[in-house]
């Protein structure tokens, strides 16, 4: 492998110099038509090229701003200089999940905000997308490692198969030990694929990265939910020496609308998953595709809401609307997703709230009742809080409405399992440093212990709890 390069090695000021590639991506009028990823795979040329733009900084502030700290200086000086296989490894030390993170974490809040190509002007090296192609690559030359380690002895349950459960059952299966998944949907991923469209993360890295982990000995327990006739104290009884708790954040915030009982209005989550999951693989309840009218009025301003304003547009409708009570500028979603949104069609229209869905005299709805707001003090999540208008009342027609305004834990564990603690908001209480629950040989992590978040923060998590699982297990 290369070494690091010296402060002498770089040329920053040439580098700075060095056009950046554009990342090929379907163009707008055609991928609004299918559910592919939208953005096309790089080439080699291209990862090194873009890899040349990196002025290897001594402080790092990219590896700083990972949630992961993998080591993003020494990737890109390896990528550069022709070594993909070593920059795919580098990446491999530190992140579990890099072919998904590289498509559907926002760099450009994390390490690509810290670079400092911005601070000259620059568009910043495109890190997630050299990071996807390194990894893509590697797996399509390399495949997977599923050399199963001599057993431990030792047995571990894992609640949820989302990026914080599946990285915990990869880290404990690699040391031998038996890990047994349970799973509350159909089928694996959770988050990951009854979440993430398609057009943004492809499910079939899901299914590999399950093909994986059973070939590394993983056991899979699908529509079974933890928590629901089945406790923790049940694992226990049946063996397992230790509880890790990924079920993530995905109970709907109560939305207390009048009108959102009618038909033509769904709930971010089902809508996503009948548009975007295969119908063997949706439980029965969610088995229909969603019916979607030519207008279709979004709620919400975060990523999901950008999901489903962009999903609507892959099934039909043509004319879209995200309507939000603040301003852009207090977004909570990704920026790219929302450019990627407009380029597809989609409108906004800020400092508005819903008050009440219409009904069309036939149980089906025909609008929403929306108020004018204006922003006030700041609330707690820092961001002004949004005042209603007295007398802006106005209709807007839909004939469809989703519902995006965010998720919440599932709190049915914590009220039914002694000594699990549970703080603000339903998330579990942990300790940081080692991921351990209130409740003896339960660990937790992800977005039941952060709240709703990117999936890197997840595995980083999951990274520490598995870490220290195994410690408690071969003390």
């Amino acid at each position: 492998m290369l070494a690091r390069p010296g402060p002498r090695d770089i040329d920053a000021e040439a580098r700075l110099r060095i056009r950046p590639q554009i990342a090929p991506v379907q163009p707008p009028e055609l991928r609004i038509r299918n559910f592919d990823e939208v953005y096309l795979p790089w080439t080699p040329e291209m990862a090194m090229a873009e890899a040349g733009r990196c002025l290897q900084c001594r402080d790092a502030p990219c590896v700083e701003a990972c949630p992961l700290h993998n080591d993003i200086p020494l990737a890109l000086w390896l990528t550069e200089n022709g070594d993909l296989d070593g920059a795919a490894e580098v990446l491999r030390l530190t992140s579990n999940f890099s072919e998904i993170c590289s498509r559907v974490c926002t760099q450009g809040e994390h390490c690509q905000w810290a670079c400092p190509h911005l601070a000259a002007g620059k568009p910043p090296v495109r890190i997630g997308h050299i990071e996807a192609f390194l990894t893509d690559r590697f797996r399509k030359t390399r495949g997977w490692h599923t050399q199963r380690p001599p057993p431990s002895g030792h047995r571990v349950a894992v609640v949820g198969s989302g990026p914080a459960g599946l990285t915990v059952a990869e880290l404990l299966a690699l040391e031998g030990h038996c890990i047994t998944v349970y799973e509350e949907w159909p089928d694996g991923g959770g988050l990951l694929r009854y979440g993430i469209p398609r057009f943004k993360l492809d499910h079939t890295l899901v299914v590999r990265r399950l093909e994986y982990l059973r070939e590394l000995g993983v056991q899979f327990v699908f529509d079974t939910r933890i928590g629901n006739g089945k406790g923790l104290d049940d694992l226990f009884d049946s063996g397992f020496e230790a509880v890790f708790i990924g079920t993530g954040a995905n109970r709907p915030v109560p939305v207390g609308i009048p009108g959102d009982q009618l038909a033509g209005v769904y709930g971010a989550r089902p809508f996503l998953v009948r548009a975007n999951v295969e119908q063997n693989l949706r439980p029965s309840e969610l088995e229909d595709p969603p019916e979607v009218g030519h207008r279709v009025a979004v709620v919400g301003g975060g990523d999901t809401a950008m999901d489903c304003c962009r999903t609507a547009l892959r099934l039909g409708s043509t004319a879209v609307t995200c309507y939000y009570r603040r301003t852009e500028d207090e977004m909570p979603g990704n920026p790219e997703d929302r450019r990627l949104a407009r380029e597809e069609g989609a409108a906004f229209e800020w400092l508005v709230s819903p008050v009440r869905l219409l009904d069309d005299g036939e149980g089906h709805v025909s609008g929403v009742r929306m108020v004018r707001t204006r922003l006030g003090e700041p609330d707690p999540s820092g961001r002004p809080h949004p005042i209603p208008i007295p007398g802006s009342h106005f209709d807007v027609c839909a004939d469809t409405v989703v519902l995006a305004l965010g998720f919440l834990p599932d709190p049915t564990l914590p009220r039914g399992t002694p000594g699990l603690e549970a703080g603000d908001r339903g998330l579990l209480v942990v300790d940081p440093l080692t991921g351990r629950t209130t409740r003896d040989k339960v660990w937790a992590g992800g977005d039941n212990v952060r709240g709703p978040s990117r999936v890197a923060y997840a595995v980083a998590q999951a990274r520490v709890a598995a870490r220290d699982i195994h410690m408690r297990l071969n003390p």
